[in-house]
């Protein structure tokens, strides 16, 4: 029995039956060309078959004096975590997209280990897809990322079916089960305090810094409240998920040619997409709308605790033209990068949540909605660079499945794999509708960036919720 900690208890007080609290990914696979018609379902029943469940997918909640505490469940239901669907002919890449929004939208059972896995077969072009989806709780969505990622062949393997419920440790859980002596960890616990207390002079005089430019530079957006916006209301049960891939190669190049960075590019991209977005629906503010972007503050030797920076980035909604966009864009998140620069990882985690107190206490309380730090989650993780295979399916492209809260109906997230671009946007189908016309704000937006007077290929392979 284990108590969770106050973090993953904050997932589970924010969850309710219009909020559900956890993260997905989407993958598509291409069925081998000499596989027979029964191929989806032989690999659902091989899955089901790795019955030996490991942390922290055999993990339940219990309460104990009011406390949430993790227990193993002693009564694994496999048929119930791995489901088989099927979609109806023929097999339309948005028929996929409105039923992950529905199954993306339904709350976990808590009284199972809070996870499940859907193999759904029929997609169009012979593929199959698989999504999953994990409380937040028990994971988050980097954490998901690296255990689906473990349950991938570098090679395709016909007899080589891994499942993430049931994976050798990583050197991680490796190091967790041979924990320090106590005296080794009270000394670890001891400099960890050291460096926080080291870190807060700094950190003080850079919170009145921000304060000051905040009041004299207005391209600074850390104390910037940011625009009111038909983005920020609150949110029904319902969800709407979309996505779409684009060539890695065609924005390094762009943003070669701007002397930027790809997430410079991409957030030029998301900036006039919401624009164009919210100018459709008569509803653009005045003001600029204010990304906040998570930064991961992990080194390749960090362990797997939450280490995560945050940029309150303008998007520059209202310069009317692309390059002059990101221009600004450039200039706001440039602030952030001067600023980090010369701070340890503990300062600018100390200065994040100096920074991002008030914001969180008002998203996690709603007592003032109309006030919001930012308008809209712009998250960007790495991913494999290489082609990967589940078994012997290739696969084909992976999509992040993120959270929406009050106050925050759409959530923009994008991982690289190969030469690719994926993004997957959330957003509550009543409070964003019809938010899949973002996807092709998304392509114009790349290809209005495009040097010259012609428009760029429009290589995006769209993946659209109707």
């Amino acid at each position: 029995m284990q108590l969770l900690n106050p973090v993953d208890q904050i997932f589970l007080h924010l969850e309710g039956r219009h909020q559900p609290m956890h993260v997905g990914g989407l993958q598509l696979f291409s069925i081998p060309e000499d596989a027979g018609p029964d191929y989806v379902r032989e690999v659902v029943t091989k899955a089901r078959s790795f019955t030996d469940v490991q942390v922290p997918f055999n993990r339940r909640l219990k309460y104990r004096f009011g406390q949430p505490f993790w227990v193993a469940d002693d009564s694994f239901d496999m048929e119930y975590h791995v489901r088989h669907l099927a979609l109806p002919a023929p097999g339309a890449i948005r028929d996929l997209l409105a039923l992950v929004s529905m199954l993306h939208g339904a709350l976990l059972d808590r009284s199972r280990p809070m996870w499940e896995t859907y193999f759904i077969e029929g997609v169009t072009d012979n593929r199959f897809a698989v999504y999953t989806k994990f409380h937040h709780s028990l994971m988050d969505g980097i954490s998901a990322m690296r255990v689906m990622r473990r349950s991938l062949n570098d090679q395709p393997s016909p007899g080589g079916l891994c499942v993430p419920w049931q994976l050798p440790e990583s050197d991680d859980e490796r190091s967790r089960r041979n924990r320090p002596s106590p005296w080794q960890g009270t000394w670890k616990a001891a400099a960890a305090t050291a460096r926080q207390m080291a870190a807060m002079p700094r950190v003080g005089q850079q919170v009145f810094s921000a304060w000051q430019q905040a009041r004299e530079e207005p391209d600074f957006t850390a104390f910037k409240q940011a625009p009111t916006c038909m983005l920020n209301r609150r949110i029904s049960g319902s969800r709407r998920f979309a996505a779409q891939s684009y060539s890695l190669s065609r924005i390094k190049k762009l943003a070669k040619h701007y002397d930027a960075t790809v997430n410079d590019i991409v957030l030029a991209m998301c900036a006039s997409a919401l624009r164009a977005y919210l100018l459709s629906r008569d509803a653009l503010p005045d003001e600029p709308l204010v990304a906040m972007l998570p930064v991961s503050l992990h080194t390749a030797d960090s362990g797997t605790g939450n280490k995560v920076a945050m940029i309150f980035a303008s998007l520059a909604t209202d310069v009317v033209g692309p390059v002059e966009r990101l221009a600004a864009i450039q200039h706001s998140v440039e602030h952030w990068k001067r600023r980090y620069k010369d701070m340890t990882s503990e300062q600018i985690l100390g200065f994040t949540a100096a920074l991002s107190t008030p914001a969180g206490i008002n998203l996690l309380t709603g007592i003032a909605p109309r006030h919001q730090a930012f308008n809209v989650v712009i998250s960007n993780v790495p991913g494999p660079g290489e082609t990967l295979y589940y078994g012997d399916a290739q696969l084909e492209g992976m999509y992040p499945v993120s959270i929406v809260l009050d106050g925050q109906a759409l959530n923009i997230s994008l991982a690289s794999y190969r030469d690719s671009l994926e993004f997957g946007l959330l957003a509550c189908r009543r409070s964003v509708p019809s938010m899949q016309h973002m996807l092709q704000y998304l392509s114009d937006a790349l290809d209005a960036l495009e040097p010259g007077d012609s428009p760029g290929q429009k290589d995006s392979r769209a993946a659209r919720d109707g």
